[in-house]
This record gives C-alpha cells, sequence and structure tokens, in this order.
C-alpha cells in the first residue's frame, strides 16, 4: 500500500471548528474531503476508515491539539481512497459524502453523493468495474392492515434511463416483496417512515427485517416525499412522450407513483435537465419470473459472498466466463430471473447449443470480439451527462468497426439447425444497428486522427479545418527545425545521436530539451552556447537558446490549435451522443450474446460437459436427473464428486426424505437439485448425464441460520420465520429445500414440527419437496403417503460395535440410495475431529442408554391406538370373568391357576392379536 499522505492543514483550528458545525448524519454516511491530490476523514469517520482499510487505529492522527479539543483524522491517496468507496457501496452498503473546498480556505461544500443505488457521482472514481447493475427500489405499503397487504414499488438502474413500477398483493410476511428484491438484485431500498410512528409500526419492522436479510441497504425518508400531487406533472417532464404520462395505465398504481415520487427526487433526476425527456416507464410483472426467497439465494450459493474468494464457491463464479462488464451483470440479472415460460427457455437452450457444438464459433466470439467491448451503458451515461471526450467517442466508433467481423462470424455458421436461432437473436439485429451506426463511423474516420490513437493522444484531424491545417504546417515545420537544431548540437559536442545524446520532446518540467548520460555531461559545462536545466538519475538536460526560441514558439502554437480543436470536439461529441440509443440497444444484444457464450463455455468445459435437459411445461411432467452433480463442488481442488440420480414424480415420489450420517451428503444431494432446476430455467446446460425438469414457480429453502444472532434473532426463531414464508409462498408448483428443521428446540417439539410441517406440505400445499433430515421418525410418512419416498446417504461401516470401547470405522460413500438409514452416526464425527476418548465412551454409553429406554416406552406406548386400548381391555375382562369363574369351582394350587390364566390366553386368537393386550404382555 502507497505511504500515506502528510496530515497538514494550513488552518486546522479553522477546519475542526467547520467540522464540528456540520449537522449530524445517520452511522451509515461517511464525509470525505477532497484536499486535491489526497483526501482525509475525520471524526468516526476517521476510525472507521482506519478499521476498514487499514486494518489498524495506529494510522489515525490528531488534528490541533491531542486532548478533547482534537479531532481524530486519518489521511487517504487516491488509490486508497478509490479502494475503500469500492469496499464502503459495493460491499458494506454505506452513503459517502465527498466535500470540496471551493476557492475560499473554509468554503467547503457537499459536491458529490452516493449510496449503493445511486452511484452517477463516482463512476468515475469507481472505475467502472461494477459486477451488478447498481439496482434501487422504494417501496410503500397500504396503511391498512387487512390479511392482504397491498405494496407498491418504483425502482431503476440510475445508468440506464428507465423506471419500472409494480403495484401487488401480499401476505402479512411480504414474501412478494422478498422475492422482488431478489428477482431485481436491489442494491438499496428506500422506505417510508414517520418519525412519530417509527418504532411503533410492526409492518415497517417486517419490511426491514425482509431488506436486511437480502442484504439490501436501506434508506429511511420522510411521508412528504411519497406524496404523488406532483408525480404526474415530474413524469411528463421525464418520459420520451410527454402526452403518455397522463395515459399510462401505470399511473392508476397510486402506491407505485408514491414510490416513484420519493425515487425521482432521492435520485434528484428532475436537477440535470438532460434527463428531460429521456425516461421510459414500465410494469414490471413478477410472475413471469421463477420466485426465489433470500434463503435460497443463499442455499443455492447463487451470487458470491463478500468472503468469497474462489469463483468456485457460487454458481454466478462457476458460469461467469463474461467477457464484457455487461455481459456480467446480465448473467446476474438471468440467475435472479429465472424464467417460467417453455418457450423462452427453449430458445436460450438453442442457442447456448449452437455455441457448444461450434468450437470455432465460440472461441472466436470470446478470444477476438467480445474481449474488445467497452462498457457500453456507462459510455453511453458519460454521453447523456455531458462528460464525454473525444476518446469515449473512438472508443465507441472501436466497437462499431468491430461489428462487421461479429456478423461474418455468425453468418459463418455452417450447421442450418441453428442458423435461424442465430439469425434471430443476433445478426439481423447487429446488422440493423451497424447500418444505424455506419454515420457515426464515417463521421470519425472524417474529423479524428486515427493514426495519431498510436501515441495515445485523442485530437481533430488538421486536414479536417483550414485552421488547424495552417497551424499544424507550421508545427511540422517547427518539429523539424527542433530536429535539425538536435543534430546540429549532436555534431557540436561529437556525439551520436539517440546513444549518448537524446531530444526530449515532452520533458513535464523544461518542455522540448536535450539529455546527456552523467558520463558524457562534460561536455557541455564550458560551452556557452549550452544551458543546463538540470541533473538527474538518467542524465543532464540542456537546451540552446535557439531550441528555446522553437519551444516558446511551438508551445504558443499548440495552443491556438488545442483551443480551436475543443470547439471541434464538442461538435464531434454532440454529434456522438446523439446515438446512444442505438449504442445502448447493441449494448443489450452483445451482453445476451455474452451470456450465451459463457453458457456454453461453461457447460463444455466442466469435468464433464453439461447436457441439454429436456423442459415440461409447468405442473406437467416430472424432474428426473440422472447422474447429477453440483456446479461447484465438482470444481473444488480434491474432490472426485460421486454422482446421484434424482427423481421427482407427482404422485409417487414428490416428497423425499433423506436420511444418514453428518457430512454424507444429504445437505449437498437436495441443493444440487435446487441449483440443477434453476440452471434449467435461465437456460443453461445442466450438470447431468441425462436430465427433465418440470418448470418451478419459486425454489424455497430452509437451511442453517448462522448469521441470524448477530441480528438478534435466535437460530430457532429464524428458522421458524423462514419455514413460515415457505408455507405461506408455495404452491403446488415449488420446489422446497428443508435442510434439517427443529434442531433449535426440545427434540420431542422438534420432531413433532418437522412432522407437522411435512404433512402440511403433502396434504394441504402438494409441491415438490425434498427434506434432509436426522429425524429417523419421520420417515414413517411414507407409509401414510404414497408421494412419499424415503432415501438415505450410504456409509460403510468395518469393525464391531460391541461395547463401549469398540472402534468403529465408518466410511462415508456419498450415494443415496433408497430406503431408511438405520443409525446415527454423530459420535463418529466427534470421532473424526479427535474428540477426547473420555468424552466419546461417555457418549456411546449415554447414547446405549437412552436408545434403551426411548426404545421400551415407545413400544408400551406408540404401538397401539386409543380404540385399541378400549377392545383389549374388555376381552382381556371377559377373560378373567371366565378364568375367575374356573378357578374358584375347583381346589387349584397357584401353579394351577395360572397354567389356567396361561391356558385360556393362547386360546383366544382375538386377544392375542390386540396391540393393546401385546404391549400389556411385554410388561
Amino acid at each position: 500500500m502507497a505511504s500515506r499522505p502528510e496530515l497538514k492543514l494550513d488552518d486546522e483550528g479553522g477546519f475542526i471548528r467547520f467540522f464540528k458545525s456540520l449537522p449530524a448524519v445517520d452511522g451509515d454516511t461517511i464525509r470525505i474531503f477532497d484536499r486535491s491530490d489526497w483526501y482525509t476523514a475525520h471524526g468516526q469517520d476517521a476510525t472507521f476508515i482506519a478499521k476498514t482499510v487499514y486494518k489498524t487505529t495506529s494510522v489515525v492522527r490528531q488534528l490541533g491539539r491531542s486532548d478533547h479539543t482534537g479531532l481524530p483524522s486519518v489521511t487517504m491517496t487516491m488509490t486508497v481512497f478509490r479502494q475503500f468507496l469500492r469496499e464502503a457501496l459495493l460491499k458494506l452498503g454505506k452513503r459517502i459524502e465527498i466535500w470540496q473546498s471551493q476557492s475560499g480556505r473554509m468554503n467547503w461544500k457537499c459536491v458529490k453523493q452516493a449510496s449503493p443505488g445511486n452511484l452517477q457521482d463516482v463512476e468515475d472514481d469507481l472505475g467502472g468495474q461494477i459486477d451488478s447493475a447498481p439496482m434501487i427500489l422504494a417501496v410503500k405499503i397500504s396503511a391498512k392492515a387487512s390479511e392482504a397487504r397491498s405494496v407498491g414499488v418504483c425502482f431503476a438502474d440510475a445508468s440506464v434511463r428507465e423506471l419500472g413500477v409494480s403495484e401487488f398483493l401480499d401476505n402479512d410476511l411480504y414474501s412478494n416483496f422478498e422475492a422482488l428484491l431478489i428477482q431485481l438484485g436491489v442494491r438499496e431500498c428506500l422506505v417510508q417512515v414517520d418519525k412519530t410512528e417509527k418504532d411503533k409500526d410492526p409492518e415497517l419492522a417486517k419490511l426491514k427485517q425482509i431488506i436486511n436479510s437480502c442484504g439490501v441497504a436501506m434508506a429511511e425518508r420522510p411521508a412528504s416525499d411519497f406524496g404523488i400531487r406532483d408525480i404526474e406533472q415530474d413524469l411528463a417532464r421525464l418520459l420520451k412522450d410527454e402526452k403518455s404520462a397522463t395515459l399510462l395505465p401505470q399511473t392508476d398504481l397510486k402506491l407505485a407513483m408514491g414510490s416513484a415520487a420519493s425515487l425521482i427526487k432521492y435520485l434528484g433526476v428532475l436537477q440535470d435537465p438532460s434527463n428531460f425527456g429521456q425516461y421510459q416507464l414500465y410494469q414490471h410483472d413478477l410472475a413471469q419470473f421463477m420466485k426465489l426467497d433470500a434463503a435460497a439465494l443463499k442455499a443455492l450459493n447463487l451470487m458470491p459472498g463478500p468472503r468469497d474468494g474462489a469463483k468456485t464457491m457460487s454458481i454466478y463464479g462457476v458460469l461467469n466466463h463474461c467477457k464484457t462488464p455487461v455481459g456480467s451483470r446480465l448473467l446476474a440479472q438471468w440467475l435472479k430471473q429465472p424464467l417460467m415460460s417453455k418457450d423462452e427457455i427453449e430458445k436460450r437452450q438453442q442457442l447456448v447449443e449452437a455455441f457448444c457444438n461450434d468450437t470455432e464459433l465460440r472461441q472466436t466470439m470470446q478470444e477476438q470480439h467480445l474481449r474488445s467491448v467497452p462498457d457500453l451503458y456507462r459510455l453511453s451515461k458519460r454521453f447523456q451527462r455531458g462528460k464525454a471526450t473525444l476518446e469515449d467517442v473512438v472508443r465507441a466508433y472501436q466497437v462499431v468497426i468491430r461489428l462487421p467481423g461479429f456478423i461474418g462470424t455468425l453468418e459463418g455458421v455452417m450447421d442450418e439447425a441453428y442458423r435461424d436461432p442465430l439469425d434471430d437473436a443476433y445478426t439481423t439485429k447487429l446488422r440493423d444497428l451497424s447500418d444505424s451506426l455506419g454515420k457515426l463511423q464515417d463521421m470519425v474516420e472524417q474529423t479524428v486522427d486515427l493514426d495519431a490513437l498510436d501515441r495515445h493522444e485523442y485530437i481533430i484531424k488538421s486536414d479536417y479545418d483550414s485552421g488547424l491545417r495552417t497551424i499544424r504546417k507550421k508545427l511540422d515545420q517547427l518539429d523539424r527545425d527542433i530536429r535539425a537544431e538536435f543534430h546540429s548540437s549532436a555534431r557540436d559536442l561529437d556525439q551520436e545521436p539517440d546513444k549518448k545524446i537524446f531530444l526530449e520532446a515532452n520533458h513535464k518540467v523544461h518542455g522540448v530539451c536535450m539529455r546527456l548520460t552523467r558520463q558524457e555531461a562534460g561536455c557541455i559545462r564550458n560551452n556557452s552556447k549550452f544551458q543546463e536545466c538540470s541533473t538527474q538519475k538518467n542524465g543532464v538536460y540542456f537546451t540552446t537558446k535557439q531550441m528555446q526560441a522553437y519551444r516558446r514558439e511551438y508551445d504558443q502554437l499548440s495552443q491556438n490549435y488545442n483551443r480551436t480543436q475543443s470547439g471541434l470536439v464538442n461538435e464531434v461529441v454532440h454529434v456522438a451522443s446523439s446515438y446512444c440509443p442505438v449504442l445502448e440497444r447493441l449494448a443489450g444484444v452483445l451482453a445476451h450474446l455474452d451470456v450465451i457464450v459463457s453458457l456454453a463455455h461453461c457447460s463444455v468445459h466442466a469435468p464433464e460437459a453439461y447436457v441439454r435437459p429436456k423442459i415440461h411445461p409447468r405442473g406437467e411432467g416430472q424432474t428426473r436427473l440422472i447422474g447429477a452433480r453440483h456446479p461447484c463442488m465438482e470444481l473444488q481442488d480434491d474432490v472426485q464428486f460421486i454422482t446421484n440420480d434424482i427423481e421427482l414424480t407427482r404422485d409417487k415420489s414428490s416428497f423425499l426424505i433423506i436420511t444418514g450420517p453428518n457430512m454424507g451428503g444429504k445437505s449437498t444431494f437436495i441443493r444440487q437439485t435446487g441449483a440443477i432446476a434453476l440452471l434449467a430455467q435461465i437456460g443453461c446446460f445442466v450438470p447431468c448425464s441425462e436430465a427433465e425438469v418440470t418448470i418451478f414457480d419459486s425454489i424455497l429453502a430452509r437451511v442453517g441460520a448462522s448469521d441470524s444472532q448477530l441480528k438478534g434473532v435466535s437460530t430457532f426463531m429464524a428458522e421458524m420465520l423462514e419455514t413460515a414464508n415457505i408455507l405461506k409462498s408455495a404452491t403446488a408448483e415449488s420446489l422446497i429445500i428443508i435442510d434439517e428443521l427443529g434442531r433449535g428446540t426440545s427434540t420431542y417439539d422438534g420432531f413433532g414440527l418437522a412432522w407437522a410441517i411435512s404433512d402440511h406440505i403433502i396434504k394441504e400445499i402438494g409441491c415438490f419437496a425434498m427434506f434432509a433430515t436426522h429425524f429417523h421418525e419421520l420417515t414413517a410418512l411414507a407409509d401414510k403417503y404414497p408421494q412419499v419416498r424415503n432415501l438415505h446417504v450410504t456409509a460403510h461401516i468395518s469393525g464391531t460395535d460391541k461395547g463401549e470401547d469398540a472402534k468403529r470405522e465408518v466410511t462415508l460413500l456419498y450415494k443415496v440410495e433408497p430406503g431408511i438409514c438405520d443409525q446415527s452416526f454423530g459420535i463418529h464425527v466427534a470421532e473424526l475431529v479427535r474428540f477426547p476418548d473420555k468424552v466419546i465412551r461417555m457418549a456411546k454409553r449415554k447414547a446405549d442408554e437412552l436408545e434403551d429406554f426411548t426404545t421400551k416406552h415407545e413400544d408400551v406406548e406408540m404401538s397401539y391406538s386409543r380404540e385399541d386400548v378400549e377392545q383389549g381391555s374388555a376381552m382381556l375382562k371377559q377373560l378373567l370373568i371366565k378364568w375367575k369363574d374356573q378357578v374358584t369351582a375347583g381346589e387349584m394350587t397357584k401353579e394351577e391357576q395360572v397354567a389356567k390364566l396361561k391356558e385360556l390366553v393362547e386360546a383366544d386368537s382375538k386377544l392375542l392379536a390386540n396391540p393393546f393386550f401385546q404391549s400389556v404382555k411385554a410388561l
């Protein structure tokens, strides 16, 4: 890390007074002060930055006196500032204010503001490498607390001029709202907060909990921001067609319009006149994509976590071989928006297949064409905001001149089966876009000096303008004169040009000058013709009076040239900016192409190639996966993945109960099913040897709740909240994944809940479900319902298990077989991690005691019904009366009386068959 700038301010006292006079901000906002080529932060912000970036508070310095009147401060170089900005906005969900001093020494103003969903002001500082679109959403809920709550949202990606709105009914757990946050990949959420009711509103508390669980930053806004009095007027100014604002059906969505008002104000889009007449408004339909809850996002390892190092730790990391930033962002969007239409899925599959089967087509696209495409959305944004330069025009031009290469490669596809799909998706669109951009290409070729690009210069051709032409001729003549003076000096000094003596054309201090190596520098010391400028490591810089005159003239002409040129540059940039809508359409086509090629690359280069799954319509067909693998697990180092078959058929295996040892592969088995279903619905091939998949409307998961305690929610409470969400959201077309349930409470309560929840899913919801559990008693559901099937993960046991000191060798086979696992292996796991022998022996002894106790009591209490008790009691009573009559009539010994009772019992087959009597007899 570069050394930190020294903390030195001209007026320390004045700045401390100014800083302490600033209004307080919430804990999520950090103020940074721009000191031209370095930055500072103060107070609590300084401590936060010290811990986040420098990982130590020893870098904090006191501004002013070091006692209580001082101000804790930290400095940052430009590089460190940018690193912190990325961390704070993209990972930590913070808001940033950047302050600059205007003219006067203490005239500080906030010049830039940024938040996770609004990066517009700092896009250049972030370097544009943003993995997913910074989506920001505002939400407003109906005041009526009824069973069905109305939710209205408005959302936008600030880099694209579109506003999306949606209004829908939701349940009391806001499951649809959660699904929408995930579908859109929202980074920041605006919520309406009434300061007086803030802590009393239970609905707001629920919304906040969901927003937090989805890892979304939250901004509380006053109710006044959500007012809809001026919204139609505001939309009329923003939208492309002014009249449409009042005619749009979306304007009837009052809650969504309130959210739109808040979002427009928060983003400040009305303050930038370049936005007027540029926006589009569209309505988002929740039902067109599969719903995912926050738990499913984690369970399927869909997106990389903040601490995930290796790419293979998330499905996004495995699939992302995109060559463009727009492609990477679109892939993240597709993963959160799996399709529900069989036709749309199959269209994508056909394209992926085309690139899988044609290696040359795939590699040419990746290595030659896509690699050179810049972030066209961000480029377009620079034009729209008036920040574009001639370099941006050239970058757009460089994409345009590559389009014939894209088109030629696609037209070269030999296989007729793929020609039409590729034409529809890409070739025809690219041809039209290439034609539309032809005039932009002509303009750049006529006006920009393309030869100068090799020198990283972005200038207008001198031939383009008579004024430029005249100045350029003079500059070229001066170049020749300067070169001639250099050769004349080399001859005078008897030095070989470009070996011992060099011409320096652009020295940052001396401008045009000459340089001698330090060994040869003696030859100019006593020569009045040469003037020494400075001595540096690489030699001695010097000049002559003639060269200085040339330099002055050259500088003056260059200034004139640049002045004349800047007017022309502005004209060229202005014309280029009119092509923004076409560039954005081109960005969409190339992003789609990039993602499809990336999916094909991943499918072909997996340890075993992925296959194209057969897709069944919603509510029809089965999910059958042969030789299924987990896309992330199979790529881990030193893992030889064991494949398994999975079958989910509506009436005979729609509810799978998986038992077996810890670490035996239960979790992987159920999660890979969800991952494969999701991959199939984004149109990707899947890690199986053969696959057919029905379309699921949602994947709902209940798996570990490790971070819940940090948020003040017990593990068991988090588990119940997730499960409640599943039971309220699932339909007959959903896939439910449950990895353990009821572990956070007593065994009996936990089992009771697991049984009741399973029973409800089977009877009331009737969807597909996979349940990994240690409650072996749950397997009895298979006797009750034909659609329940028991599976277990296998383990090989060698050695005996007699006596508490016995050693069992357990080998986990990671193979899933039909049937029930007949024993638990928890103590074996304790052995694997080297628990003390004494603890292991005690655990085995206690487990055996508990098993004997439970078995004995289960046999007595659980093996008969109330009806059995009534019938058994009546029959036993009759038998005892009969026995009494017989033994009291004659003289019998005690032994003979017992024998008689046994004889009567043995002769009564009905009584012997009664379960209640059997349990009494066993006692």
